[in-house]
């Protein structure tokens, strides 16, 4: 069976732009990391089970993303298009050889859910566009759509729905992760008690014309990402790992920095 690689990403920055009902809005360069992926593909299975995830995950599959990511197509599917990927699942799994560890701000699960929504696409012959995966993957998680995509590099705002393409180099990433497991909704709780200063528009435009690079010579960790403060604030051993240099990716654990820059 034919292997699907589901790529890590960083957060070149990470910006607080505002509120969306319960949300944060925000404005993050995505970029991909092509030195770290998991592998994911379908497996003949004899057990009779609807859904199986073979891989090592600590969560349960009804929690894990790729079965939401499933549920969330299924959904979305005409009777006769669900019929046939029910009946994939129902003679298949999903192997997963997992390389992104997890809680770590690499986008692990996000990427998984969006590459397993395009192994669906492909094998079953769907005929679904980019911007129906990605309309379906939001439903998800908030960095699906980035991953649906598939650009080197992009400006994600919104509550990560639009994704717009930054032309640019890839930048060979050097990542550090710590063993240190983080909780997204968390760190934004502690952002949104602690340290809520979304950025305006014009500074939102000025960072969205500005290259990966150019962003990394100009900023600071804590500049460049408005959720390391909370994440030290919540979690004191993270300051242990910080090294100078390094950059914070998402809500963390890891740390980024970009080789013989």
């Amino acid at each position: 069976m034919k292997l699907y690689r589901a790529y890590a990403k960083v957060n070149i920055f990470l910006k607080i732009t505002g509120m969306r009902a319960n949300y944060h809005e925000i404005i993050s360069r995505f970029m991909r990391v092509d030195s770290l992926y998991d592998e994911l593909s379908f497996v003949a299975k004899e057990e009779s089970e609807d859904f199986k995830i073979i891989g090592s995950f600590s969560c349960k599959t009804e929690q894990n993303t790729i079965y939401k990511a499933y549920l969330a197509l299924l959904n979305a599917l005409d009777a006769d298009a669900a019929a046939l990927l029910k009946n994939l699942m129902y003679k298949h799994g999903v192997k997963v050889d997992k390389k992104i560890p997890a809680f770590a701000g690499l986008g692990g699960g996000s990427s998984d859910g969006a590459t397993f929504l395009k192994m669906c696409n492909e094998v079953l012959h769907l005929g679904l566009s980019q911007n129906e995966l990605a309309a379906i993957g939001i439903k998800v998680g908030a960095d699906i759509p980035f991953f649906i995509y598939g650009y080197d590099s992009a400006n994600v705002s919104g509550i990560g729905e639009v994704v717009e393409e930054f032309k640019e180099h890839l930048l060979d990433i050097e990542l550090f992760t710590p063993k240190l497991e983080i909780s997204t909704p968390k760190v934004y709780a502690i952002y949104r008690e602690n340290f809520y200063n979304p950025i305006d528009g014009f500074e939102v435009e000025k960072l969205k014309k500005t290259s990966s690079l150019d962003i990394l010579k100009k900023m600071s960790a804590d500049e460049a990402n408005d959720l390391f403060k909370p994440a030290l604030q919540e979690y004191k051993e993270l300051k242990n790992y910080y090294k100078h240099g390094y950059y914070f990716s998402g809500s963390g654990s890891s740390f980024f920095r970009v080789k013989d820059a």
